[in-house]
């Protein structure tokens, strides 16, 4: 299981993010193509003083069930080792194991 501290840093994380959503967009449309340079050079100002933590691209998945960060699934939000586990107790419908 990942460390709780880590855990509730992805959290702290997913709130940020949501708070600064409309902001970031904001100033992501004005750094576009169509702009000019002075534009683009005020919205980057604009956009280095947002937190860094405020960027959804510092968001990484995790296991719902454990917090692990590798190995994991989008489909069941779930990381390798609980997918298997869970499809082999009959947990997850419409999983089964395969044999060939």
């Amino acid at each position: 299981m990942a460390k709780l501290a880590l855990i509730n840093k992805q959290k702290k994380r997913e709130k940020l993010v949501a708070k600064y959503a409309k902001k970031h967009d904001a100033i992501m449309e004005k750094m576009s193509v169509n702009a000019s340079p002075d534009e683009r050079f005020e919205a980057m100002k604009k956009a280095a003083k947002l937190p860094r933590n405020a960027n959804r691209t510092r968001l990484h998945n995790r296991c719902s069930v454990t917090g692990r960060a590798r190995g994991y699934s989008r489909w069941f939000g779930l990381c390798r080792q609980q997918l298997r586990t869970m499809a082999s107790e009959g947990k997850l419908p419409g999983v089964r194991k395969s044999s060939w």
